[in-house]
């Protein structure tokens, strides 16, 4: 949601407490989501350029994530940012002191171009393993935000891209998909294809492009990635304008390409890529609402993210605000 006045503040507050509630966090937890949203969307109102805070269930479940984004100015000293009682603005500073108290696990990078603060509460017993990043994000109508701002609450609410990260035997397995088109058709393409996915995560991947492209014949079709970790290579297996980024120590370069097609009308000839997994490395998959050429740009590359920070820093800053868009980062 976008947060460039005080009443955002209001509006996050509610709409986190009734996440936490929708996800049955117990307890004292949809209140602690709520003083998150407050604080993180207050300090945006007050302090940033084009703030959007974005809410959701943790990719993997167990619970919720808070993100907060925005255009700068950056924050000068964010060590003295997260102590109690430290304020720029003349208020008592609480702010992301209070957040590193009451969040589970708080991730912060800030540069003059921008901030970003993710924030997580899970439940009783769950733990984030191994963080992954991950956002879905529906197309904005004709009158919302240029592309790199942020949108408010007049977002279409369906999305015809979607994601879905499984545990299988092989190793943690994520499946990518963008439907054509957008809105309610969409949306129930992409169900669809997910749904597919989930009866059987861990069969092989070309298996599983194919079972999607049968379920998919009487809808719109899509396009759709498959990435597999297992313990010393990926596998990875595409078809249409699905990207796979790789990310390490030298700029992001490209992965294998999924061939020309769309799941559910033309199959192409299936292949299953090998990848080595590289330690430290990230493995960006993402559709085509972000911009292809958003690591080719500027010469110095993008800032060096975690994967939990990658996915917001995409949507928010290189988004095409016009198309769905959906993001998974996850670590080698």
């Amino acid at each position: 949601m976008r947060v460039d006045h005080v009443s955002a503040v209001h509006l996050a507050v509610t709409e986190a407490r009734a996440l936490a509630g929708a996800l049955r966090l117990p307890g004292a937890l949809p209140e602690k989501a709520a003083v998150l949203a407050s604080e993180l969307a207050t300090n945006l109102d007050k302090h940033a350029r084009a703030g959007v805070l974005y809410l959701q269930p943790l990719p993997r479940g167990g619970g919720l994530e808070l993100t907060a984004a925005d255009h700068g100015p950056g924050i000068a000293d964010v060590r003295a940012a997260l102590a109690d009682g430290f304020s720029t603005a003349g208020t008592l500073g609480s702010g992301l002191g209070a957040v590193r108290r009451i969040a589970d696990t708080l991730t912060l990078h800030s540069d003059p171009d921008g901030t970003l603060v993710r924030a997580t509460l899970t439940a009783p017993g769950a733990r984030e393993s191994e963080p992954l990043g991950a956002i879905c994000l529906p197309a904005a109508p004709d009158d919302a935000a240029e592309p790199g701002g942020a949108r408010g609450e007049r977002e279409e609410p369906c999305c015809g891209d979607a994601f879905a990260v499984r545990e299988t035997p092989d190793g943690p397995t994520v499946a990518l998909v963008d439907a054509l088109g957008h809105g309610p058709e969409a949306q129930r393409a992409a169900e669809t294809a997910l749904a597919v996915f989930d009866e059987d995560p861990s069969l092989p991947l070309t298996e599983l492009l194919t079972r999607q492209h049968r379920a998919l014949r009487r809808s719109r079709g899509a396009a759709v990635a498959l990435l597999r970790l297992g313990a010393e290579e990926a596998a990875f297996a595409a078809v249409g304008n699905v990207r796979l980024v790789r990310i390490g120590l030298g700029r992001p370069h490209g992965g294998p390409a999924g061939p020309p097609g769309i799941v559910g009308y033309t199959l192409p000839r299936l292949v299953a890529h090998r990848l080595p997994r590289v330690p430290g490395e990230t493995l960006l998959l993402h559709t085509d609402g972000i911009d292809p050429g958003w690591h080719r740009a500027p010469a110095a590359g993008p800032p060096r993210l975690p994967p939990t920070l990658l996915a917001p820093f995409l949507a928010h800053r290189h988004r095409r605000v016009r198309d769905d868009a959906a993001v998974v980062a996850i670590p080698t």
